[in-house]
């Protein structure tokens, strides 16, 4: 880790918030307090402590933001040259870079992550502007051939103005990897952080500002779902929705966009499988699995959050599995640990009711499976690395989404019986094949049902691949030149000559 990095965490820490975090709306390109006057609290996971204040938004918020939004598309922003676009987009992946220590430990702050980890997805934010601002002036139409006596062609138009709801897990990550590819098709955007981590949003629209984004092109609000969130979605000057999070929320951010007939792209929960093939690089995979699970204390959509492992191999891979969790050393997310904390009280709640109800049901960890806190002080919302080994394909362990450090084992016979264990939730997110057969993990990619997988490497890829689910996962990709399509509308000329 950085030098710089680790003293500005170590300085966060001790003065308890990081100086300077936004208190308002970024709304036309300058700081604008809530209009009711209303604020929230936001915590530090890792103490269970109020760290700053924000604004909290309403629809009043939310129709100055789009109302902005829309002046922009018709201003100097819709007048650009997509080179003009891309320089922007290009000087905005380097000014993230240039504020990657501050944008580092205000995303481990709000979300709890290790701040070596909240590094890593600015990086990956940076890489994401910086990717499609070279794709801005690749957005080509196709030539149609309809014969002599005419020419046709499509053209790319941007979609509008979009809504951006942006989960609390990735914050920075989710709302680059939806901001970037909307700016590129040259849209205008109009963003709603979680109420639990609003920051890395807010300071990347000031970043993006101070890089030349016109004023208007980017504005993000803040405020609850239900207060901020809603009206947004719901708003008829929104011609997109980008969404990422629950099942639930899902369904009604679509039910409430139809009344507009406004497209989305939904990203939505997982209970992805990692199959583990009885000829696999066993070390490749326990590392593999340890990731994929304990990443961000396994609150990702698409945590490998089930094992689905050879009969074979299974004791030997679970018993090191065991040993590596029973290492993981918990703490704040600003001294780096291996595994933080939950990122609030309720969610941390949650998780351990998933527990609960399956030790009611007569299941035991092999180990974990109980709420702690900071070894260091004894605060924060933290839960234990919990594996439940030999898990029937029906029980809630392996069908429900947990979204916390809970791994699920089932035993596979074979890899037929392994991708039918794969294919037997609702979800379809991404899926983690392990074994040196490259015909097996091939014929595995293309029976199981996911929008992506990983072979020998568990989140292998970048902005570079489409992402993105089939059944309860949602549909829609982002990332990728895929994700562009969602932010254009295909206009079709035909002339006779």
């Amino acid at each position: 880790m950085r030098a710089s990095l680790r003293d500005l965490a170590a300085r966060t820490l001790a003065a308890g918030t990081l100086e300077g975090l936004p208190e308002h709306h970024w709304i036309d390109g300058r700081w604008q307090p809530a209009r009711a006057g209303a604020t929230l609290e936001d915590w530090d996971a890792g103490r269970g402590t109020v760290h700053a204040r924000f604004a909290a938004g309403d629809a009043d918020d939310i129709a100055d933001a789009v109302a902005s939004a829309r002046t922009a598309l018709r201003g100097p922003w819709g007048q650009m040259t997509p080179a003009e676009r891309g320089r922007i987009l290009m000087a905005g992946a380097e000014a993230i870079r240039r504020h990657a220590d501050r944008l580092a430990v205000a995303e481990s702050l709000d979300v709890g992550k290790p701040v070596g980890e909240a590094d890593g997805d600015v990086r990956g934010a940076a890489r994401a502007f910086e990717y499609y601002a070279g794709a801005v002036d690749k957005l080509q139409g196709d030539s149609i051939p309809l014969g002599q006596g005419y020419v046709a062609f499509t053209v790319n138009e941007p979609v509008g103005v979009v809504a951006q709801v942006i989960p609390w897990n990735y914050p920075l990550s989710t709302a680059a990897r939806g901001i970037a590819p909307a700016l590129a098709a040259g849209c205008t955007v109009v963003a709603k952080p979680a109420e639990q981590t609003p920051m890395s949003a807010l300071l990347l629209a000031e970043i993006l500002a101070d890089a030349g984004l016109p004023p208007g092109v980017l504005n993000v609000v803040t405020g609850t779902g239900g207060a901020a969130g809603a009206p947004l979605v719901a708003h008829p000057g929104i011609d997109h929705v980008t969404f990422t999070g629950s099942v639930a929320t899902g369904r009604r951010v679509m039910q409430a966009a139809a009344e507009n007939i406004t497209s989305v792209t939904l990203e939505l929960g997982g209970k992805s499988p990692v199959v583990v093939l009885a000829d696999c690089d066993i070390d490749q995979a326990v590392e593999g699995v340890i990731g994929a699970i304990f990443e961000n204390a396994g609150q990702i959509c698409s945590a490998g959050a089930r094992l689905v492992v050879e009969r074979s191999i299974h004791r030997r891979m679970v018993d090191r599995l065991v040993a590596r969790a029973a290492g993981l050393v918990m703490g704040h997310g600003l001294r780096n640990p291996a595994l933080g904390p939950l990122n609030s009280a309720e969610h941390r709640d949650r998780v351990a009711g998933h527990v609960a109800r399956a030790r009611a049901r007569g299941r035991a960890p092999l180990i974990g499976g109980d709420m702690a806190a900071d070894p260091e002080t004894g605060q924060g919302w933290f839960f234990q690395p919990t594996v439940f080994d030999d898990v029937d394909a029906a029980d809630p362990l392996a069908q429900e989404e947990i979204f916390g450090p809970v791994l699920t084992v089932q035993v596979a016979d074979d890899a037929a019986s392994a991708l039918r264990l794969a294919n037997s939730t609702d979800f379809g997110l991404v899926a983690g094949v392990y074994t040196r057969d490259i015909g097996a993990a091939l014929a595995l990619a293309r029976d199981i049902d996911a929008g992506q997988i990983y072979i020998n490497e568990y989140f292998a890829g970048g902005i570079e691949t489409p992402f993105g689910g089939n059944r309860l996962s949602g549909f829609g990709r982002e990332k990728g030149l895929e994700a562009l399509r969602a932010y254009c509308k295909v206009k079709s000329i035909t002339a006779r000559i």
